[in-house]
């Protein structure tokens, strides 16, 4: 088999400029020299490349073919970071896009930790840690009382470190740092990002135990450890510890929760350790020294009329899995250990899916119904007994992964190539790429209107505006372009009863809801999922309570909540009555986690009004409308 002739997949312009920006090869005057065809062509045939250890001659031109039509035609698209780094001769070959790194009680492996993070940072990585084995802030250091700086000032320090390595001379990479509930400096690390307005780089999440969640509902005292010797060293409210967690979500979007018992239930290597900490997103749980090997499936091109394609669907499963098992042979580890426990020990990947609330519009079926949770637990289901069956396939002829001896695997008889193999992510920018929604996420908005800014006009002000539409809403309303008008207005009048219905998105989404479809994509899947739960505006601190105690009940490994309008750099924010509202449809993935995708991948402009961006004491600034973020 020969090359195919390259095939240059439809792009919107948003894709098209989101590929010029962040996946093409450039020369060293910026100038780009390949095509987004030619681009998915260097990314599949790299990715094939480890065929040749396990088959004939031609396998490695016979696999990436078969990787290319998959992903060429937009069915199969792989994380941003592997784009642009697979073949690529200027980039790292690093295709992992994050990392968790261990956390240990000694001044060594702290900074040690913190070297090794530059590293995955200085080459476009992110990095999840668990602060909770660092000993209390004013604890004794070598019986020296008091000396003790604790888990949050670690925080900062690396915070600090980590913000000063600009990641394309553009942004700072993603953290995420964890405390569990059971830690003396618990209070503390809530406040973090309330009291501390510097740490722009990290999200915060608290670890919760199924002893702390019932003790919550029981309103028993809750035990603060000393993790140097197990002491207790005071007694709290669980119900205090909780209502203040609440609060501060409420008031910013962080912290998360991270169900740490719901998590280890999900572990299927749990003779090799505890699943403790997560990827900046939340999408898998790993051990120290791990890495996240992702692709998505866009689940809006896998349909016949209004009906799922289940065999087409198999197909791209079925090669996802092939092409991130590759992935791990040809990745470039950026410190041994990590190499150690992901090519040499767990080789655990990430297929997860986007397109969901697409699928939901197409087919008719509303994104907040028990019928849309029934289609999720479906798909979930079917996506990862496949995924789980190729993993299988795949190790009767390359052999189960180094550490099968310590999975779940050999009670059942089963081999498996991948520890885990499903996940969700929000696909930030490849959702874009793809015209498709975010994840598992609903559409944030139908019609935006935003202000567009021409250098031409020398008021310096915007000079047009433009409607920003829903690709499958516009598709939808066809000749009916005077609707499109009302509903970037707020005004839903010349849509039937039915097209309400159908046509929901994100604020007019009960919180539950949001819970419920996390939860069922949850229930088959093997990592984690990355989901928010949106709350409008007006949503209360009781509100919140509620939504974490129904996702721990139901089985989330975690929950992430957002409340409209509660940070000042707010990514996307959904208001009726402004002059100007959000980035379009297609860029709704980038809520919570990434303000900075949204700046670098779709344009230099901003995302309130259309205005050119300037950088200005470390923010961006929009002299147009104000708008300003920082970081």
């Amino acid at each position: 088999m020969t090359k195919p002739k390259i095939a240059e997949p439809k792009l919107s312009k948003n894709a098209q400029d989101v590929a010029r920006k962040r996946y093409l090869r450039t020369d060293m005057e910026g100038k780009t020299i390949e095509t987004p065809g030619e681009m998915l062509w260097r990314v599949a045939y790299h990715m094939a490349k480890p065929e040749v250890t396990w088959g004939s001659n031609g396998i490695v031109m016979e696999i990436a073919n078969q990787f290319y039509e998959r992903m060429s035609t937009l069915k199969l698209v792989c994380a941003g970071k592997a784009m642009f780094e697979a073949g690529n001769p200027g980039g790292t070959g690093q295709l992992s896009s994050c990392f968790v790194l261990p956390i240990e009680d000694s001044i060594q492996t702290i900074f040690k930790t913190l070297g090794d993070a530059a590293v995955v940072h200085k080459n476009n990585g992110g990095t999840g840690f668990n602060f909770s084995k660092i000993r209390p802030h004013g604890d004794k250091v070598k019986n020296v009382p008091g000396a003790a700086s604790g888990p949050v000032d670690f925080l900062r320090a690396y915070s600090a470190a980590l913000s000063q390595i600009l990641q394309g001379a553009k942004r700072q990479g993603a953290n995420i740092g964890i405390l569990n509930a059971n830690h003396p400096d618990i209070e503390e690390f809530i406040d973090l990002k309330d009291t501390d307005g510097t740490i722009k780089n990290f999200n915060v999440s608290v670890g919760v135990t199924d002893e702390f969640m019932r003790s919550v509902e029981e309103d028993k005292y809750w035990n603060l450890v000393n993790p140097r010797n197990h002491e207790v060293v005071r007694k709290i409210k669980a119900r205090t510890l909780f209502n203040k967690i609440a609060e501060q979500a409420w008031k910013s979007g962080d912290p998360g929760l991270m169900f740490l018992d719901n998590t280890e239930r999900g572990n299927t290597v749990p003779n090799y350790g505890k699943l403790e900490a997560t990827n900046p997103c939340g999408e898998i749980a790993l051990f120290p020294y791990e890495s996240c090997n992702l692709a998505s499936i866009d689940l809006a091109r896998h349909l016949k009329g209004k009906k799922i394609d289940w065999e087409d669907l198999k197909k791209t499963v079925r090669i996802g899995v092939r092409f991130l098992d590759n992935m791990i042979e040809v990745n470039a580890y950026p410190v041994p250990e990590i190499e150690s426990t992901v090519k040499n020990g767990n080789r655990r990947i990430g297929l997860g899916v986007m397109g969901f609330a697409h699928v939901l519009y197409r087919i008719g079926i509303p994104y907040n119904s028990n019928e849309a949770v029934m289609l999720a637990k479906e798909l979930s289901k079917f996506i990862y007994e496949n995924a789980a069956e190729m993993s299988a396939e795949l190790a009767e002829l390359r052999g189960n992964f180094n550490n099968w001896d310590l999975s779940i695997y050999p009670a059942k008889g089963q081999p498996m190539r991948n520890c885990a193999v499903t996940m969700i992510a929000p696909t930030g920018t490849i959702s874009i790429l793809a015209d498709t929604s975010s994840g598992i996420e609903p559409v944030f908005s139908l019609v935006t209107k935003r202000r567009t800014f021409y250098e031409d006009d020398k008021s310096n002000h915007s000079t047009k505006e433009l409607l920003m539409v829903d690709p499958v809403f516009e598709e939808y309303i066809g000749k009916r372009k005077n609707v499109l008008e009302q509903v970037a207005n707020g005004d839903y009048s010349g849509l039937t009863l039915e097209e309400r219905k159908l046509f929901v998105t994100t604020h007019q989404i009960e919180p539950e809801w949001h819970v419920k479809i996390q939860a069922a994509w949850q229930k088959y899947f093997d990592n984690s999922i990355s989901k928010t739960v949106n709350f409008g505006h007006e949503a209360t601190v009781e509100d919140v309570k509620k939504t974490y105690m129904m996702a721990w009940k139901m089985g989330c490994k975690g929950v992430t909540i957002y409340r409209d309008g509660s940070k000042d750099d707010q990514v996307l924010s959904s208001s009726k009555n402004s002059e100007t509202e959000t980035p379009s449809a297609s860029e709704q993935a980038l809520a919570r986690y990434a303000k900075d995708e949204l700046l670098n991948a779709v344009s230099n402009s901003c995302p309130e009004c259309g205005g050119k961006l300037h950088k200005q004491d470390g923010c961006s600034k929009c002299i147009d409308c104000g708008y300003s973020v920082c970081g």
